[in-house]
Order: C-alpha cells, then structure tokens, then sequence
C-alpha cells in the first residue's frame, strides 16, 4: 500500500494501526476510546505521536482561535478521528482547515463508523503568501 506521496510511509503504518483498532474495537465506541487505542497501535508500530495537540488560527499577528487536532504523528501528519455515521464533507473542511492553520501538508480523516471509512487530505502551503 506504498503510494508515491509526501509522507506514504508513515501514512500506511496510520492505516495499518486504524484497521488493527478497528478490527479489535468495531464501531460504536465514543471517539476518546479510538483515540487511546490508537495511541496504543501507533506506538506499538514505532510511530511518535501525539494526542490533543493544539493548532492556534492566526488572522494577521492575531490569535483568533485554537483548535486540538486528535492525533499528530512524526510532527508529519494530522490524523483527524470521527465516530459517525458516515463521514461529510463539513469533516473533511475541518482536517483541511487544520492544515491550514500549521505547516503541515498531509492529513488522514478516519471513521470508526458502521464501515470503516478513511480520507487522505493534502495541503500545500503557498510560499508567497505570509503563513503565520
């Protein structure tokens, strides 16, 4: 499942610890449980990562919001968890914003729903504009 994209390696070892969560767990579990376990699986597969990291929107020199995204890996990829349904396309603008809102490029969207879902969202940062 190696793609030919910025972060793939790390981003597989995400997916391969959602499947084995999800594999274990099911769905209908509030999204704290997910989060903790894949805590566990992330550091069981040597992956550093860390939960409720804080994300600050910035409008000019201005603090104008924080965020928490659920999990950071390898200070590389914002991995954003979800218990629905289904997912929409107001969580998948949520992870965008995020990467947005940090110098990060590459985020997974994870559902822990009746179907396990997943969304790969990139981000490019334009060097011409300030990014606070």
């Amino acid at each position: 499942m190696m793609d030919n994209y910025k972060h793939s390696t790390i981003t597989s070892k995400i997916i391969e610890a959602f499947y084995n969560v999800y594999n274990k767990l099911g769905y209908g579990f509030l999204e704290k449980v997910y989060e903790n376990s894949m805590m566990i699986e992330l550091n069981r597969l040597g992956l550093k990562a860390v939960k409720q990291f804080p994300i600050t929107v910035h409008y000019d020199e201005f603090n104008v919001g924080e965020y928490f995204a659920d999990i950071i890996v390898e200070n590389s990829v914002i991995v954003e968890l979800k218990a629905a349904e289904n997912l929409v396309v107001e969580h998948e603008i949520q992870l965008v914003n995020y990467l947005k809102a940090t110098e990060i490029e590459v985020g997974l969207l994870l559902n822990f729903g009746k179907e396990p879902q997943l969304k790969k969202k990139f981000f490019h940062l334009n060097l011409n504009h300030k990014n606070s």
